[in-house]
């Protein structure tokens, strides 16, 4: 028999934020998913598949991506996507947390435990975004410019899916059009181009070392030896400055790991909780 997935969506923090939430009464454990930039729930299809089957999971469009609303008076700070998936969880009535992000869902995941340190008992990063500085002023001037959102379509449309999947992906054989059809689906409206203009200007950097130093949360943090996204010796870094973390690498691999290493990532998370 299927297993039953409640999907639907949330006004949190006045914006209407899209999740799929795979029951499971036989599991103490929610692992909640937070995917990276450009991405959404679909990057973890493959490591849900194996999850559900032993625990319950929550996974969560961040705003402005996927299928969660695009809204112009939201803040696309870090610290305000944290408070929202605080908000989400809560809302939900979820307890014994384990928080896995991907990229910089990874970086959400670090701002949670920094902010609420007893929300969950581990966390695992993938390839986690880390030491990324904030915006450049003129960057973020040049953002008030009327019209900037259809600059930031062009260079979507340029860069193109395709070629962001080959720069993530080691292996570049299994790109199909599954795979294209599902990063792309999110990006054929010019809602999301107008919030890409507002978290270029809300977008605060990634924790400073000092914050990181405090998180006392167990964290797993698994990286690919070829990330061109954001390259291996920030995960060495990153596994020096957390005070309670392992650091596994897996060989041959870019930076998305849910889509080239599933079953790999799934093994490594069953022996870390």
């Amino acid at each position: 028999m299927e297993q039953a997935v409640f999907t639907g969506y949330q006004p949190i923090n006045n914006i209407n934020i899209y999740y799929e939430f795979y029951p499971r009464q036989t599991s103490k454990k929610t692992f909640v998913l937070l995917h990276g930039f450009l991405s959404s729930t679909f990057t973890f299809r493959h490591l849900i598949s194996l999850l559900k089957k032993e625990y319950q999971v929550l996974s969560i469009d961040l705003p402005p991506f996927g299928k969660s609303a695009k809204c112009h008076q939201y803040v696309y700070s870090y610290k305000n996507l944290a408070q929202t998936v605080i908000k989400l969880t809560e809302s939900l009535g979820l307890k014994n947390m384990t928080f896995i992000g991907h990229s910089m869902g990874g970086q959400i995941v670090l701002n949670i435990l920094h902010m609420m340190p007893e929300i969950a008992d581990k966390a695992i990063l993938l390839c986690s975004s880390a030491y990324l500085k904030r915006s450049k002023l003129p960057l973020i001037i040049t953002s008030y410019i009327p019209y900037f959102h259809m600059f930031v379509k062009y260079w979507f449309a340029r860069t193109g899916v395709k070629k962001n999947l080959q720069d993530a992906l080691y292996n570049h054989s299994i790109i199909n059009d599954e795979m294209i059809n599902g990063y792309l689906q999110p990006f054929l409206q010019d809602e999301i181009f107008i919030a890409l203009t507002r978290m270029i200007r809300d977008r605060e950097g990634d924790l400073p070392t000092e914050a990181l130093k405090q998180i006392k949360t167990p964290c797993l943090l698994i990286w690919g030896d070829h990330d061109k996204s954001i390259p291996l010796k920030f995960g060495e870094q990153l596994n020096k400055d957390l005070t309670n973390s392992e650091l596994i690498v897996l060989k041959e691999t870019g930076h998305a790991l849910p889509e080239e290493r599933p079953f790999e990532v799934f093994e490594s998370i069953k022996r870390f909780v």
